[in-house]
């Protein structure tokens, strides 16, 4: 018989490993410099045209001249002011709503087949009826971020709710506690692992949101900027865009995990 061995290289969350926070970081910077090599390689060999796809050089040079201007910035304030505030109205609505859906099936019946209909529907397709209704400024543009978005919170609220193990409950209730202190010491920290999970998802979906409303109606703001760029055949300024997007949506991310290992120590040891 022969005896199955443990291959260093995949032993993973083994001290010293690679699932140190510092071999990963390592890890991370040695994926982006090995992709940007091989696209600079590509371009200036002459394997990809620039017309097709311009080098980082020429990308890293157009954002130097947009950010002189300062047209790149306020591109970057523009749109993450109508995300966040679209974002925070949408959890507010959908977070307390999932939680009683979770709890209540009376609820979820009458709630259910909205969200059913909803759902399916992709932001773009707001975009008419939020025209028509509030016109081209920002809040026709916050509407955009809410529609689409708020429905993928309740999802993930209502079943992070439902998934709460029973036994707890009944156990907090035969300890005698009320149903507040059973729904601050057992539902919400039970459910908050998938909240903080929605609405991450759900924050990333937001900027798709916004910047289907910004090349669609928009003077400001990274979508019109992409859209005028694309106009334009400026492809690396496209480039640059969709690069300022990723950004910000990594910093959101970074601050983000900060606030999840605020509101949930007990789960500090699975964030490497």
């Amino acid at each position: 018989m022969t005896r199955s061995v443990a291959i260093p290289l995949f032993a993973l969350g083994r001290p010293g490993g690679w699932s140190t926070r510092g071999s990963i970081l390592l890890l991370n910077v040695l994926g982006v410099a090995g992709f940007l090599l091989l696209w600079q390689v590509a371009t200036a060999g002459g394997f990809l045209s620039p017309l097709f796809l311009p080098s980082p050089g020429q990308v890293l040079s157009e954002a130097a001249q947009v950010a002189a201007t300062g047209e790149l910035w306020r591109s970057i304030v523009d749109s993450s002011r109508r995300v966040f505030f679209g974002f925070a109205l949408a959890a507010l609505f959908a977070v307390p709503l999932g939680v009683l859906m979770g709890l209540w099936a009376p609820a979820r019946a009458l709630v259910g087949p909205f969200v059913s209909l909803l759902r399916p529907l992709p932001s773009i397709t707001w975009i008419p009826l939020t025209m028509l209704w509030l016109g081209i400024g920002e809040a026709q543009k916050i509407a955009i971020v809410f529609m689409g978005t708020w429905v993928y919170i309740l999802v993930y609220t209502v079943e992070s709710t439902k998934r709460v193990d029973p036994l707890l409950i009944k156990a907090a209730r035969n300890l005698g506690a009320s149903d507040l202190s059973v729904m601050r010491e057992v539902i919400l920290p039970g459910a908050l692992p998938g909240i903080l999970a929605g609405l991450k998802v759900s924050l990333a979906i937001s900027w798709s949101c916004v910047l289907s409303a910004e090349m669609v109606a928009a003077q400001s703001g990274l979508g019109a900027l992409i859209w005028n760029a694309k106009d334009w055949s400026n492809l690396a300024l496209v480039l640059v865009g969709m690069v300022c997007i990723s950004l910000t949506v990594l910093v959101a991310d970074l601050a983000a995990g900060v606030i999840e290992r605020l509101l949930q120590p007990w789960e500090r040891h699975r964030h490497v």
